[in-house]
């Protein structure tokens, strides 16, 4: 089968159309005939070698891509699937079997959530990664109903996703922004939009002078934001320190870094996911396609920045 993967860690040159093993599901699985995989950050620092110690001992070519949307056809014993279902799925980048940037995926059961009512695929493919990214960050924040947080990097996929979950848990939002950005960040549901930049965390100040309850750090600004939270606050950022930086905790406030892994087997949680999205609680956003042989350069146009929403491959 048609796959996208590369040998040796490197830019998006090391990214070509390979043949490998068509899989097949067992116990517990069911195989996806992808139809579209979105092209995540994290995939350019896959592709780039950064986790390469992760897949070290995996036989190449590495397959990256999180998530993907397509439709069941072939399901293991016990499997509460059924051939013909429209799925989005969430998988392990290189692991267990591959990523998402292949014409079939193996996963299992609680990988897979329906496709949310009224989405196309392409639109679907966007969710599972960074909604349940933005589910990862608010639940570890740990920020109740009433309370206050505010975002960096609000205007990309998981900062959006970031601000919508969080009003629909009953949160105060303030959200940064740049001005072009300004109206998308407002319509998605930010109570407050400030200009983005490293002064940040006085802009939030100005607004909450107690400090808020939380910052979801999408933009990764680190400590610079941390004058924003209140004592005993929470900050999350949503890459590990060792891509990101380490920020060390002061006034009592607790410091976390998300990691989607966790929430690969959430099959509850994706699914919430997409209802919410049917309901029109989230908003999927498609910021350009790629047929899937295009890949190394969809991966050139992501790193150029400037994008609002995710590119999405194409399998046909």
């Amino acid at each position: 089968m048609l796959a996208i993967g590369f040998d040796e860690p490197g830019g998006p040159e090391v990214l070509r159309a390979v043949q490998v093993a068509e899989p097949h599901a067992g116990v517990g699985q069911v195989r996806i005939r992808v139809a579209a995989a979105t092209v995540n950050p994290s995939d350019l620092v896959t592709r780039g070698g950064a986790a390469h110690d992760r897949y070290r001992e995996v036989e190449p070519p590495y397959v990256p891509g999180w998530d993907a949307a397509g439709v069941v056809d072939e399901v293991g014993a016990q499997s509460r699937w059924r051939v013909g279902d429209r799925v989005v799925a969430i998988t392990k980048p290189v692991l267990e079997g591959g990523g998402a940037y292949a014409e079939w995926i193996v996963v299992s059961d609680d990988s897979v959530a329906p496709l949310p009512e009224g989405a196309d695929v392409v639109a679907a493919a966007t969710l599972p990664m960074n909604g349940l990214t933005a589910v990862e960050a608010l639940d570890v924040a740990g920020v109740r109903s009433g309370g206050t947080i505010a975002v960096t990097g609000a205007a990309g996929a998981v900062g959006g996703y970031v601000i919508q979950l969080a009003k629909y848990r009953g949160l105060t939002v303030l959200a940064d922004a740049s001005a072009r950005d300004a109206r998308l960040v407002a319509d998605l549901g930010a109570d407050t939009v400030l200009e983005r930049g490293d002064d940040f965390a006085r802009r939030v100040s100005e607004q909450v002078p107690a400090g808020v309850d939380g910052v979801i750090d999408c933009a990764l600004l680190g400590s610079a934001v941390l004058p924003a939270i209140r004592d005993g606050g929470a900050y999350v950022a949503l890459r590990p320190p060792r891509l990101s930086g380490t920020v060390e905790s002061e006034r009592g406030i607790d410091v976390h870094y998300v990691m989607v892994l966790d929430r690969v087997h959430d099959s509850a949680g994706l699914a919430e996911l997409s209802r919410l999205a049917s309901v029109g609680v989230l908003t999927l956003r498609v910021a350009q396609t790629f047929p899937a042989t295009e890949a190394a350069e969809a991966h050139r146009r992501l790193e150029a920045g400037g994008l609002r929403g995710r590119i999405v491959l194409t399998f046909p």
